[in-house]
């Protein structure tokens, strides 16, 4: 079989995404440079792979994949039995809590990664309306995994799953901004970010992000 390809940038957190789901299951891969700053997402090489023109893509042998959540569900499915089994069956609080972090969870801590962190990187400022707007509907969503999270070690119960790890990208990233305190200030999501960023998997995928200073203020 032709070598996993995942293509993208390796410090766009849906790269990483994908990248601490194959790393989890032990998945040999190559990260294919797609630099959105040249447009090359917008070639016809690129679009070949994914006509929307976004990344990441995946290529695993004959079968090619884009949208990163699709994709790790894809990984979990193909290769259950390598590593640990991310898709525990069945599963009520695995499958609400994959829908929250794509609901709740991710249209929050998006843009305030990308005003806190990815605007500094290109020499931007960030918008301190839109960095208050989501950094306070990302509190009311936290509250809610501080309620759930009392009493359950993982979102899915006492077992890490899939929806522990789509968390994982915009939670490492999130850490590198000024509203890391967000999850910082609730004990039991601190405790939850802690125990997933502390596995050897996560680690292996840190290690990999080419993740500059950030300019002084």
């Amino acid at each position: 079989m032709a070598p996993r390809k995942l293509y993208g940038m390796p410090l766009s957190a849906n790269v990483i995404r994908v990248a601490t789901v194959l790393n989890e299951k032990g998945l040999d891969f190559e990260i294919v440079p797609v630099d959105l700053r040249t447009g090359a997402h917008k070639n016809p090489e690129f679009l070949a792979l994914n006509p929307f023109g976004q990344i990441p893509a995946l290529e695993d042998g004959d079968e090619v994949l884009y949208e990163s959540r699709a994709i790790n569900r894809y990984i979990a499915s193909k290769y259950k039995s390598e590593g640990p089994d991310l898709l525990p069956t069945p599963s009520a609080k695995l499958e609400v809590w994959l829908e929250v972090e794509s609901h709740h969870f991710y249209p929050n801590v998006s843009p305030l990664v990308f005003q806190l962190l990815v605007k500094p990187l290109l020499g931007g400022a960030p918008d301190p309306v839109v960095v208050d707007k989501h950094a306070h509907q990302l509190a009311k969503v936290l509250d809610v995994y501080e309620a759930h999270l009392a009493g359950n070690k993982y979102l899915a119960g006492d077992q890490f799953s899939l929806a522990d790890a789509n968390h994982m990208s915009y939670l490492f990233c999130l850490s590198k901004t000024p509203k890391a305190g967000l999850v910082d200030e609730r004990p039991h999501v601190k405790a939850w970010w802690e125990d997933i960023a502390a596995r050897p998997a996560f680690k292996k995928t840190v290690a990999a992000i080419p993740l500059p200073p950030l300019p002084s203020a």
